[in-house]
């Protein structure tokens, strides 16, 4: 059964998220492994696997939580967020992320299709989902909105919910004209950076579907 991985900031100190990570972890295993493993306290191992590393106090890193009914691996590496300019819109009705496996070879093949793009934009039965390792965010002039039904509910997405910073809204291929900007979230990623809705490039033919390319 392939491994389920947890992306976690940490940053002077601080683990970002951590309640929500770890609620995603239970929900995630109780699905499953079902509703009878105990759930896991992440707080305590992630303190003493810290504890040891020599770490620049500013500096931002990726901590990668690699477990099944029980943690198999931690792993913490800087993290440099990535430069994202511009997405090639890939048409997808099959894909499904909704657990956050270790295993992304699926997506991976999906990223063959962005060009000389820097990711990709994920459309799934006609309706907008998530780039390639992040959720997307759009401003529409008034306020930000995210895909209602993502691939995956990141913990970032769910906090700017939380905080009612975003709101969500089924967003099709055609929407896109609509809005003036976007920007990508994730574990890693905040609610700052921002790529222009313009450099979403539109789909030109390839297809990744029930497992075939056309």
């Amino acid at each position: 059964m392939c491994l389920l991985l947890e992306t976690i900031r940490y940053c002077n100190g601080l683990f970002d998220n951590l309640d929500l990570h770890v609620r995603r972890m239970n929900i995630s295993r109780y699905e499953v492994y079902g509703n009878e493993i105990p759930a896991l306290s992440l707080a305590g191992e992630l303190e003493k696997f810290v504890a040891d590393k020599i770490l620049n106090k500013n500096s931002v890193y990726k901590i990668r939580v690699i477990y099944g009914k029980e943690i198999e691996k931690i792993e913490i590496s800087p993290y440099k967020p990535p430069e994202i300019n511009s997405l090639k819109t890939v048409y997808n009705d099959v894909i499904d992320y909704h657990l956050k496996y270790s295993d992304r070879s699926y997506i991976e093949k999906l990223k063959t299709f962005k060009e000389n793009n820097d990711d990709i934009l994920i459309i799934k039965q006609g309706f907008v989902t998530d780039t390639s390792f992040a959720n997307i965010l759009f401003f529409n002039g008034k306020r930000w909105i995210t895909p209602h039904a993502p691939l995956l509910k990141g913990t970032r997405r769910l906090q700017l919910l939380q905080n009612e910073t975003v709101a969500t809204a089924e967003i099709r291929v055609a929407d896109l004209k609509y809005f003036k900007k976007a920007r990508l979230v994730n574990a890693m990623i905040r609610f700052e950076d921002e790529i222009d809705v313009k450099e979403i490039k539109l789909h030109e033919g390839k297809i990744w579907s029930n497992g075939s390319i056309k």
